[in-house]
């Protein structure tokens, strides 16, 4: 029956969850996301505008840190978790949140899961061409063994045509890569 209940986006998070989570008890759990449940969120206010009852289970599972909840209770983990929603700098803020709480209890390891979809045609607009569904899963722990190091610098800049989560992607596999919003860049670079 949960899985009828659950979007597209929500079934993205929870595997993810599950791949990189599996067997570590009360893991601490940091979600970003761009757009979140807009899918369901829009297909609320369409229903809202054509004078629909609103339902409860659909409001429920709109919420940003619905998803994270789940696998929470699902796991049955008590720890912390967190909802992070930047715009486009989602992913990066979402990575910085899960850092400073490894940083903080650096014996304790945090799940940063971040996922996005396509938004709905009537947003499509303000979104960047080619942008798909996705999800990534980084477990950070202390004793990992690959290491990846983050600066930023203000300015004006054209922004990146890629999402943030693309770019950072290409520094795992390329050794480094950066990402420019309009007043910021990102750099990221694995050490050696």
């Amino acid at each position: 029956m949960l899985r009828r209940r659950l979007s597209s986006l929500a079934k993205m998070v929870l595997h993810v969850a599950q791949e990189c989570a599996c067997g570590i008890p009360d893991v601490r759990i940091v979600f970003a996301s761009r757009h979140g449940e807009l899918v369901r969120t829009t297909t609320m206010l369409e229903g809202l505008a054509a004078k629909e009852d609103l339902s409860p289970t659909l409001f429920s599972m709109s919420v940003l840190n619905a998803s994270v909840g789940l696998f929470s209770i699902l796991q049955k983990n008590t720890a912390p978790a967190t909802a992070i929603s930047a715009g486009c700098a989602s992913f990066g803020y979402g990575l910085l949140e899960a850092s400073l709480q490894l940083a903080d209890k650096p014996e304790l390891p945090v799940l940063l899961v971040y996922a996005d979809e396509p938004v709905p045609s009537v947003y499509e607009e303000c979104e960047l061409p080619g942008s798909k569904a996705h999800g990534i899963g980084l477990l950070l722990e202390s004793s990992a063994e690959m290491r990846i190091s983050i600066s930023s610098s203000g300015g004006r800049f054209a922004p990146s045509r890629e999402t943030q989560s693309q770019a950072f992607l290409r520094c795992l596999d390329q050794g480094e890569s950066e990402w420019r919003e309009s007043d910021r860049t990102w750099c990221w670079k694995r050490e050696e």
